[in-house]
């Protein structure tokens, strides 16, 4: 009997994302199983694609004569039979490609991580976990959550927590040490006030970390994705605390191709909780109990790259799939969490009995007058900036990194842009040649095209020249400044001002003395679709980092939002945004697909959907951004019942103008463009940055 082995190919092109059926010759039956990588023959043999197999079986589709598989690269199988059902669901659902998803599932071929794992003890198990109870929320409502599978948007904890570690965990055992940012800002991980033996760690890493031990305690994995690194050493430290070493499995950015490699294989091994940025989402599972997100509003979590999924859609595919449990982690509640709320598909669950932030609203305050009511750090949270910076570090939020927010001619006040690009010009520091903000060229021998003048002076106060004038303001004190150029992980629990720019604070042990957020005015004058749900993000992520008790400053901030943070009922601002969506037809409260190409490919794409859209479609309007002239755009909305449609007669036109191909000017066909692009769920053409 013939074995015919039904593989997916390793490659773009949206005509060739379907099972291929090609023989498995009797010399290569022992190591052809399903999950590994080969090399097969296309067309006449000439070229050959990498390809994993997805299945095996007796008799193939094809009447005709198969072609044989040409070689098995590795006998390892990388692709587990639930993360290619993961993969095709989410290609499916977001009219992409199966291979574009894969390749952010599976590394790149690693021979030593193979090797390595070949050769382990297939004897040795992991010792069991015992289930540390989830602190801060009624009594086993999440433990139960955690056994029933249960799906529930989680309100965090708003403060730091410590964790005693457990007997047997990496902690307690010593296996997990200090991260190198910890060791090189000072700080031992213990507050002033604490036990000695605590692990200090945000409240939502706690929460997500008991709720995935009792998972593990269960021998079921856990996949978690949080949006950046300093959100997976916050949850690998309290991780450690709870679980042994070799339970914890990274899938970070940060790591390498062979690291990566090794933690695939080795969260196939046993039951693990595997940590990350987007590409966790995709780990591998022996069996899959929990699913957990923090803070999925983030904009760390949407796919640059095609299919452009969002992280947040592969959660919830991938819990419909396994059955897992299904966690939403949150301060700000986003409004596509708001909706899966009020839908009763997620059950809401809220801290019981914690204290949540001292926030104070500085415009209902009363009393300043003159010059003092304009005041960039009002005098009531000068003082207790001044007062907390005596005793513990103050944390002061900023709106933009550098010296100043832009820079303008000395003469006539012109806004001074770069002569490469047309973006603004910046300086990061006092004295420093200006640099351009997008494309980063020095403006060396800058000239005002209005006046001539060459001098420029900066308007606005970023993170560096906020820290100038603290430091001129709290002579003595250390200032400590941290954005995307200096980034900290965390500070130590002594007297000091950090001044950071917008989700880039660090933690301290304890919690901060005391929080002033400032700029809140600039961070709510960008247009967008999201602009609320984020800001509301950075204020409650700074106000957690406050130890339970400290004074949380917002400055120049009033009305609902501001009436929201003070008595910390942040679904509110969830909910109202959402009903002024279903109004709109914006989403979350609809699907929407972005529609790119010439302008008779994108006219035939819309008219193919026929009824399936909501309201009149937006569009098609020219893309001036675009390097291929005559490019037009169009957004189609729809509601999600009809998703599975509209995204299979999308992908169709994309197959269907694929052959069809245009060159850009200058006759390289290297750069030739596709006719059609589409993309589901974008929301980047409502934004304006």
């Amino acid at each position: 009997m013939t074995t015919v082995a039904r593989v997916v190919l390793d490659s773009p092109l949206p005509q060739l994302d379907r099972l291929f059926d090609y023989r498995v010759p009797a010399e290569l039956e022992d190591d052809c199983v399903p999950g590994v990588r080969v090399k097969v023959p296309l067309r006449t043999g000439a070229r050959m694609s990498d390809a994993y197999v997805v299945e095996l079986v007796s008799e193939g589709d094809w009447p005709g004569e198969l072609s044989p598989v040409e070689q098995v690269v590795s006998p390892v199988p990388v692709l587990a039979p639930e993360i290619w059902s993961l993969a095709r669901a989410v290609a499916d659902r977001a009219a992409g490609v199966a291979s574009d998803v894969l390749r952010l599932a599976v590394p790149p071929r690693q021979v030593r991580a193979e090797k390595a794992w070949l050769a382990r003890d297939t004897g040795w198990s992991p010792s069991p976990v015992a289930a540390p109870p989830v602190t801060g929320y009624a009594e086993g409502a999440l433990e139960a959550l955690v056994a029933d599978r249960g799906r529930a948007a989680v309100a965090a904890v708003p403060h730091p927590v410590a964790l005693t570690p457990a007997p047997g965990s990496a902690a307690a055992s010593g296996a997990a040490g200090p991260s190198a940012a910890t060791a090189a800002s000072g700080a031992t991980g213990t507050a002033p006030d604490g036990p000695a033996s605590a692990v200090w760690v945000p409240g939502w890493a706690a929460t997500i970390a008991q709720a995935a031990a009792h998972a593990v305690a269960a021998e079921r994995s856990a996949v978690v994705a949080v949006p950046d690194f300093r959100d997976v050493t916050d949850l690998e430290r309290a991780l450690h605390a709870v679980l042994p070493a070799e339970r914890v499995v990274r899938f970070d950015a940060k790591q390498t191709n062979g690291q990566r490699a090794a933690a695939l294989l080795r969260a196939r091994t046993h039951a693990v909780v595997a940590i990350g940025n987007r590409t966790a989402a995709y780990a591998p599972a022996t069996e899959l109990g929990l699913i957990a997100m923090w803070d999925d509003g983030d904009a760390s979590f949407v796919e640059p790259r095609a299919p452009y999924v969002h992280t947040r859609d592969v959660a919830l595919v991938r819990a419909a799939q396994s059955g897992a449990g299904l966690l939403f982690v949150s301060h700000a509640r986003s409004t596509d969490v708001q909706r899966l709320v009020e839908l009763q598909w997620l059950q809401d669950v809220a801290p019981y009995r914690v204290p949540t932030p001292k926030v104070i609203p500085t415009v209902q305050q009363s009393g300043a007058e003159g010059f003092a009511a304009q005041a960039r750090i009002p005098s009531t949270a000068w003082r207790a900036a001044r007062e907390a910076s005596q005793h513990g570090p103050v944390l002061v939020q900023v709106a933009s990194p550098g010296f100043g927010t832009g820079l303008v001619c000395a003469e006539c006040g012109e806004r001074a842009h770069c002569r490469v690009c047309g973006g603004p010009l910046g300086q990061p520091h006092r004295g420093a040649t200006p640099q351009c903000r997008f494309c980063g060229a020095l403006a060396v021998g800058f000239r005002c095209p209005t006046c001539g003048n060459g001098t420029v002076k900066p308007v606005g106060q970023g993170a560096q020249r906020t820290a100038d004038e603290l430091g001129r303001a709290f002579p003595g004190t250390r200032i400590v400044v941290a954005d995307g150029s200096r980034p900290l992980d965390e500070v130590p629990a002594r007297p000091s001002v950090v001044v950071a720019t917008r989700g880039a604070e660090p933690s301290v042990p304890g919690g901060f003395a005391c929080v002033l957020l400032l700029d809140g005015d600039r961070m709510l004058a960008r247009e967008g679709l999201r602009v609320q749900e984020d800001v509301l993000r950075f204020w409650t992520g700074a106000a957690a980092k406050g130890a339970p008790g400290a004074e949380v400053y917002l400055v120049g901030i009033g009305g609902k939002l501001a009436t929201a943070m003070a008595l910390w009922r942040l679904d509110g601002p969830a909910h109202d945004e959402l009903v002024d969506r279903r109004a709109l037809h914006f989403p979350p409260a609809v699907r929407v697909a972005t529609l790119t190409g010439t302008d008779e490919a994108v006219t035939a794409a819309v008219e193919a959907l026929g009824d399936a859209t909501v309201g009149a479609v937006l569009g098609p309007v020219p893309v001036p951004e675009d390097p291929v002239p005559g490019t037009v755009r169009a957004i189609v909305r729809f509601p999600y019942a009809h998703g599975a449609e509209v995204a299979a007669t999308l992908k169709a036109e994309v197959i269907r103008r694929s052959s069809t191909r245009r060159v850009l000017p200058g006759g390289n066909r290297r750069r030739a463009a596709p006719a059609l692009r589409v993309r589901l769920d974008d929301v980047e053409p409502f934004t304006e940055v």
